[in-house]
């Protein structure tokens, strides 16, 4: 998943951006709202970590801005600030933002903040997906195969995990793109067709045909994540 850091801190906002991008998020920052809107108005974002007190513009107005925006107004705003006044609360709830941290704050909680979040733009209630025997767990980061562990890199997870939680969508490489990497990624490069073909082939190491069948080419549009091999055997008896 893809965040944009909104913050005129610098210290705060890199060490944010380390500590997401360990945890596998692709991160872009912005220290100021002007950059901030610029960024978020041109980029699909999942998650806004967005500051209230922000040189250019601050973060109040950036908020109401992106949500009045036919781009991108549906990302999940979380506002990070140390105004703690419920009526300064109650602004940046009512301005649009989807959540509110005070800081300072414990790095974990932002993270199940995060993930809560994105839980809401799906389905799934939990942490953990579960597809036939493919078990992804965003909490730990952690993806099985019955009861083997499956060793992903910090792409192949986030690929994963996308298409998980958009079962049966066709989506294009320039969306994979857009949600798995950042603001540095080549969107000229076959990236994305190279994690893809290396995560097929971690999972077929676990059940030899799961890598196709779990994820489907659909030629000329992008990738599908689909039914596996078992489920459809069970579909046509």
């Amino acid at each position: 998943m893809r965040i944009l850091i909104i913050e005129d801190e610098e210290d705060l906002s890199r060490a944010l951006a380390k500590g997401l991008r360990r945890e596998g998020y692709a991160v872009d920052i912005a220290v100021d709202g002007v950059t901030g809107w610029e960024l978020a108005d041109t980029n699909d974002y999942d998650v806004i970590l967005l500051d209230i007190n922000l040189p250019e513009l601050d973060g109040i107005s950036l908020c109401q801005r992106i949500r009045q925006s036919s781009h991108n107004n549906d990302v999940f705003i979380l506002m990070l600030t140390a105004r703690s006044h419920p009526d300064e609360v109650e602004e940046g709830l009512d301005s649009g933002a989807d959540d509110y941290l005070r800081k300072p704050f414990v790095f974990n909680e932002l993270l199940a903040r995060i993930r809560a979040l994105l839980r809401r733009s799906s389905s799934v209630k939990s942490n953990v997906l579960q597809f036939d025997q493919l078990t992804l767990d965003s909490k730990t980061r952690e993806v099985w195969f019955e009861n083997a562990l499956i060793s992903l890199t910090k792409k192949e997870f986030g690929l994963l995990e996308y298409l998980m939680l958009h079962p049966g969508e066709v989506i294009s490489s320039e969306r994979l793109l857009e949600h798995v990497w950042d603001i540095h990624a080549d969107p000229l490069s076959s990236t994305v067709r190279v994690h893809i073909n290396s995560l097929r082939r971690k999972l077929s190491h676990h059940e030899p045909e799961a890598g196709e069948s779990y994820i489907q080419t659909v030629q000329g549009y992008g990738y599908k994540w689909t039914l596996s091999t078992t489920a459809k055997k069970e579909e046509t008896k």
